[in-house]
């Protein structure tokens, strides 16, 4: 199979610490690190902080505490939460962040915008870009004028390339928000740029913003993202079939930690959700099993 002599020079994992860490997010990770052992890919930990008003450091410290836990490997990156803060935390990236605003901003690719979420749930549809509203009112998020987009390539794992329009739900996605950070698909795709990331696991919930995460790249002229190939895995679902979420406290680490359960009965768990029977112990076995089931992915984005 192409991607069994695939080789990779880095991959990462991806938590926020805006909630305790879910067994959806453990699959990912026990996916990530078969993957990264598979290609020789080393894992960076790469946490996402810059979302200020729901980060928690009791959030951040459960990141190690689960990761250690259930033995989940990485390279680099902080190996706990002080030279998490005091070394990468995506703070110490702002003016990498605020370089691409400015460029996105010198090419005229933004503008200005001051619905609210209210209006935007109602579906009511964005007319900010005719009211060329100046950049500098305050209260106003910055979108990415992504016009009629072409379809996109994307490097899969499988070897193929796979073509896909940007979605509707992702016409003029936001780049910095109203609070003033640099918004997540801005700062996601620079560091994945910054860190030399060319692999990168996640869930098919994340499709559209790996394509949104393209156009930015080619909006800043960073045409090197189309390097980095992509892995979407499905997401693990809870018995009513809704998608895990980090508010659902009888399925994270955490609580099942605190209950007594091992590291191997939270694989077990997960194992069984997936509906395998054969006894799994580990994220090496979780993750063999994640892609003997899911080879490549090879759905469209």
């Amino acid at each position: 199979m192409p991607h069994a002599v695939t080789r990779f020079n880095r991959t990462r994992l991806g938590p926020t610490p805006s909630g305790f860490l879910h067994l959806g997010n453990i699959l990912s990770f026990a996916i990530t690190a078969a993957l990264a052992e598979k290609t020789g890919a080393k894992i960076l930990l790469r946490i996402d902080d810059l979302d200020q008003a729901r980060v928690n450091k009791i959030y951040l410290q459960d990141i190690f505490d689960t990761l250690n836990f259930l033995d989940i490997p990485w390279d680099e990156g902080p190996r706990n939460a002080k030279e998490f803060e005091e070394v990468y935390s995506q703070l110490h990236r702002m003016v990498m962040y605020r370089e691409a605003l400015q460029r996105l901003t010198k090419a005229g690719k933004v503008f200005a915008c001051t619905c609210s979420r209210r209006q935007l749930s109602n579906a009511e549809p964005c007319a900010c870009l005719n009211r060329q509203i100046p950049l500098t009112t305050e209260n106003a998020s910055w979108r990415l004028i992504t016009g009629r987009s072409p379809e996109l390539a994307v490097k899969n794992y499988d070897g193929k390339v796979i073509r896909a329009a940007l979605p509707a739900e992702m016409h003029d996605f936001v780049v910095k928000k109203k609070d003033g950070f640099p918004a997540y698909q801005l700062t996601s795709a620079i560091d994945d740029l910054f860190y030399d990331v060319d692999f990168i696991v996640r869930g098919e919930d994340l499709r559209p913003s790996t394509l949104a995460q393209r156009i930015l790249a080619l909006a800043l002229g960073k045409n090197n993202f189309g390097n980095i190939t992509f892995y979407h895995h499905p997401l693990l679902m809870e018995a009513t079939g809704k998608k895990l979420s980090k508010s659902a406290g009888a399925t994270s680490v955490k609580y099942l930690r605190e209950s007594g359960k091992s590291a191997a009965d939270v694989y077990q768990l997960i194992a069984s959700m997936m509906g395998v029977e054969e006894p799994v112990v580990n994220w090496r076995q979780l993750g063999e099993i994640a892609i003997t089931r899911f080879p490549g992915q090879q759905s469209a984005c």
